[in-house]
């Protein structure tokens, strides 16, 4: 297909597991982070670098999945099933399919604010390099993870626990990489975990590169009662609006004398009269204290 276009890959096939039971009745992704859920804002994101095709990956609650993909405009939504494929498959499931330019890859659970845009210019920029790398890997500094070590030369030397080297500048992967397309084509069938594919790069000496310019930019799990309650804090900010604001679903109804401060209200949440819900996520059949 043509390569005029940056093809775009968010994953969202994950179980939300740790957001259960929110997570019972709509995929992660989907979630409504104040006003918009985390695969739309993402879309917004990556539509402001300029002209891209969106893929999303699904298979936790698919069928929702599918529908969100094409009332956002996405190219294609790409089912799995029986199985989850990992992070490798989806890639090579694209690549093989016939799409060219290179591919942008990011999680489909994480609020954040980089700058996508200088992220891939830079990185297509060392890939027409001579030996240049053909994998680009943006890096935050998160101390609680930090499993990445960096070498001296800009390039993944090990990830801490799983291969290489455990000498080197630390930092945690943001799950937002790019590939050439002579990167994905090196993908094998039925490979599922993209470190296996990294380690591979570094034995064959063609180790990805590690963008460090952005190490500080806000980056939020949202996979979790307090990531999720960060993001929302964040997307308030991002709206000029107060951070300890309560959001609260459309069509919730609260009862009389209900006082709401600084909480995510969904649909579904049971509350009494007159009581006093503060620093709670509360949803059908939950309520999470952060």
């Amino acid at each position: 297909m043509e390569n005029d276009s940056l093809n775009v890959l968010i994953l969202a096939a994950g179980l939300g597991t740790r957001l259960r039971p929110l997570t019972n009745d709509v995929p992660k992704p989907l979630v409504p982070v104040v006003d918009a859920s985390i695969l739309d804002l993402q879309a917004r994101k990556v539509r402001s670098i300029g002209k891209v095709r969106l893929h999303v990956n699904a298979h936790y609650l698919a069928d929702q999945v599918v529908s969100a993909g094409e009332t956002l405009g996405f190219e294609k939504v790409w089912v799995e099933l029986p199985e989850i494929l990992g992070t490798a498959g989806p890639l090579r499931r694209i690549f093989a399919a016939g799409y060219r330019g290179g591919l942008l890859v990011m999680n489909g659970d994480a609020y954040c604010n980089f700058d996508l845009g200088a992220f891939v210019r830079n990185a297509q920029a060392l890939a027409a390099q001579p030996n240049g790398p053909q994998v680009a890997l943006l890096a935050v500094d998160f101390p609680k993870v930090n499993t990445f070590r960096v070498g001296a030369d800009g390039r993944l030397a090990g990830v801490v626990g799983r291969f290489g080297s455990e000498v080197g500048a630390p930092a945690t992967f943001s799950g937002v990489s790019w590939y050439s397309d002579d990167a994905l084509s090196r993908i094998r069938d039925g490979e599922f975990d993209i470190r296996e594919f990294w380690k591979q790069e570094i034995a064959a000496d063609r180790a990805p590169f590690v963008d460090m310019t952005q190490l500080h930019a806000t980056w939020i799990d949202m996979g979790s009662p307090e990531g999720l309650m960060a993001a929302v804090e964040a997307r308030l900010k991002e709206l000029g609006r107060d951070v300890n604001e309560s959001v609260i679903e459309p069509g919730v109804e609260i009862p009389a004398g209900v006082t709401i401060k600084h909480s995510v209200i969904y649909a579904g949440a049971e509350m009494k009269a007159g009581e006093v819900i503060e620093n709670e996520i509360r949803g059908r059949g939950f309520s999470w204290k952060v």
